[in-house]
């Protein structure tokens, strides 16, 4: 059986590597790409558990796992090849016609800004990330999402600001940039 390590390429951080390893697992088992997909669901997030051990996580803590579960579950439904440079504050702002001025994006990232607690986070994730998956023609940086959501528990305000940085340090549309 082959190993994890076998199917990634050499980079340089943990998150890296796990970004490129959960691609190519999804490519080449379509089995636990199913699984996957139900990774972000506390229901039946064990189902991958068996890759998250794999890699080493410790499934007995939350700010361990849930950040792995939920960019794997983000990744699996993607179905992407490669990981994205897309900044999360940027493709939330993307998803929707007017941009960062659009009252629905800014309530969903206030949202996600009003967090304290790294589980509701990776809870309100799931929709954001299907609606990202969903709306926006280029993949997300899952390995930048993966870092900012580790972390998370011990720098929430410094997470927070990179996303609102993100969605609201956009370039001015159109009408502005003469």
């Amino acid at each position: 059986m082959e190993t994890v390590e076998e199917h990634v390429p050499a980079t340089t951080s943990r998150e890296d590597n796990f970004v490129a390893g959960v691609i190519a697992s999804c490519q080449q088992d379509k089995g636990l790409a199913a699984r996957l997909r139900r990774a972000d669901n506390p229901a039946t997030e064990y189902q991958s558990w068996e890759l998250l051990a794999a890699w080493g996580i410790d499934l007995e803590r939350d700010d361990q796992r849930l950040p792995f579960a939920t960019v794997a579950a983000a990744i699996a439904r993607a179905k992407v090849d490669a990981n994205g440079r897309l900044a999360l504050g940027r493709a939330m702002a993307d998803c929707y016609k007017d941009g960062n001025q659009s009252d629905q994006a800014k309530a969903r990232l206030r949202r996600l800004l009003a967090c304290d607690e790294l589980a509701e986070l990776c809870r309100l994730l799931r929709p954001v990330l299907t609606l990202v998956e969903s709306r926006v023609g280029k993949p997300l940086d899952y390995a930048r999402l993966l870092k900012q959501l580790r972390r998370f528990p011990f720098a929430a305000q410094q997470v927070k600001a990179q996303w609102a940085q993100e969605f609201y340090g956009r370039k001015a549309e159109a009408g502005e940039d003469a």
